[in-house]
């Protein structure tokens, strides 16, 4: 992060991910949620916050369809209506966000009234080209911050015949643009990846968000999806320059909301919580 920074600046980073077309809490006889969770409780969390730090994102990390009879009625009409009324700033696609086909996306789209963007993800050949960005800034009190997403690979996860030409482009070699893009083109003080790569998993070969830290450059925050892996806090991953890199989840279904503050002076100082929506 730059050091030019006057003085110290706060900017609060909130998220979501995998939140599964969630529009209600869950039930109150869920065995594991009952009663977390629900858009109307985020949005009164999330202006909180605003109110508290004017100095605020809103990101989410993919999977935003799929998972309610919502999804299955309204096609992710609803859930781009209500992330644009939250005011989210930017979101990455999952591999459920192709499951009406990508006709179906294209078709959703314009309810979607902040940036979906993936870096990734070639869409010349689909109707989604031109559709999405491959990253975006956002200055905050002075602060640059650059903002790219990856998603998954979809050739046997997802069907051909919904994500139809979309071509999958290596999430390391385009992290690794991006990041130069943000940090020497563009002057940005912080760099954040979505990722819907997954958290972990057990073959070190498998690209996931930890391995992504690891091998990368210049990221500070890397928010994830896919796995629905509830963190207690972010995990800090040293880079391949050995500085530190902030990795977070928060599971899945909209039942937690993920808060990061940074705090920007000469040095870096972080905190950080996950925010449990209930009763």
């Amino acid at each position: 992060m730059s050091a030019t920074i006057a003085s110290k600046k706060h900017i609060t980073i909130l998220h979501t991910n995998d939140t599964h077309s969630h529009i209600e809490p869950f039930p109150s006889n869920d065995p594991s949620y009952a009663n977390q969770g629900g858009v109307a409780r985020r949005m009164t969390l999330i202006e909180q916050v605003r109110k508290e730090n004017p100095n605020t994102l809103l990101l989410d990390a993919g999977d935003i369809f799929q998972g309610t009879p919502y999804f299955n009625f309204f096609g992710g009409e609803l859930e781009f209506k209500l992330m644009s009324m939250l005011k989210y700033d930017a979101a990455t696609l999952g591999n459920h966000d192709f499951d009406n086909g990508i006709d179906g996306l294209f078709a959703q789209r314009p309810h979607a009234q902040f940036d979906l963007i993936t870096s990734n993800y070639d869409f010349s050949n689909t109707i989604m080209d031109g559709q999405t960005k491959p990253y975006r800034v956002i200055q905050k009190d002075g602060v640059k911050i650059g903002i790219f997403g990856l998603g998954i690979q979809l050739e046997g996860l997802v069907n051909k015949n919904l994500y139809k030409e979309t071509v999958y482009l290596d999430p390391v070699e385009i992290a690794t643009d991006m990041s130069n893009t943000l940090r020497e083109y563009e002057k940005c003080d912080l760099v954040i990846c979505l990722s819907h790569l997954g958290y972990n998993y057990e073959n070190p070969n498998r690209i996931s968000d930890v391995q992504l830290a690891k091998k990368t450059a210049g990221i500070d925050l890397i928010i994830g999806g896919h796995t629905h892996t509830f963190l207690e806090k972010p995990t800090i991953i040293q880079n391949k320059e050995e500085n530190f890199v902030l990795v977070n989840q928060v599971g899945w279904g909209g039942i937690q909301l993920g808060r990061i503050d940074f705090y920007l002076d000469h040095k870096d100082l972080v905190s950080s919580n996950a925010i449990v929506m209930d009763v």
